[in-house]
């Protein structure tokens, strides 16, 4: 079993920026590929972005360019830089990890972003 937990999510103007994190119970070199899906009321849950075990990362057309996928593999922990945030940035944030041995996939619990003046 895996665990994801996230954090930072909250309430933030547009055009500033947040940090978001995602913890996960087992090492993630165990884990590829790791990333983020978000999902807005009423909408399908949508992919953000991806990394790989080698770093290589692969983001939606809609934050490329404002939005980064980092990992700290001495943590466990994966990340979500998001820049030059917008209101249609709103959603749950999910983490996401594949877990290579079993072949299975994991989500954390969400967390919300609310861009907002």
């Amino acid at each position: 079993q895996v665990q994801l937990v996230e954090s930072g999510g909250g309430l933030v103007q547009p055009g500033g920026s947040l940090r978001l994190s995602c913890a996960a119970s087992r090492s993630i070199f165990e884990m590829n590929p790791m990333g983020w899906y978000r999902q807005a009321p009423g909408l399908e849950r949508e992919l953000v972005g991806t990394i790989n075990s080698g770093g290589t990362t692969n983001y939606a057309g809609s934050v490329k360019g404002r939005f980064t996928i980092s990992r700290d593999n001495s943590k466990n922990t994966v990340y979500l830089h998001m820049n030059s945030l917008k209101p249609e940035d709103t959603a749950v944030y999910y983490c996401y990890a594949r877990w290579i041995g079993p072949g299975a996939n994991y989500w954390g619990r969400g967390t919300q972003v609310t861009v907002s003046s």
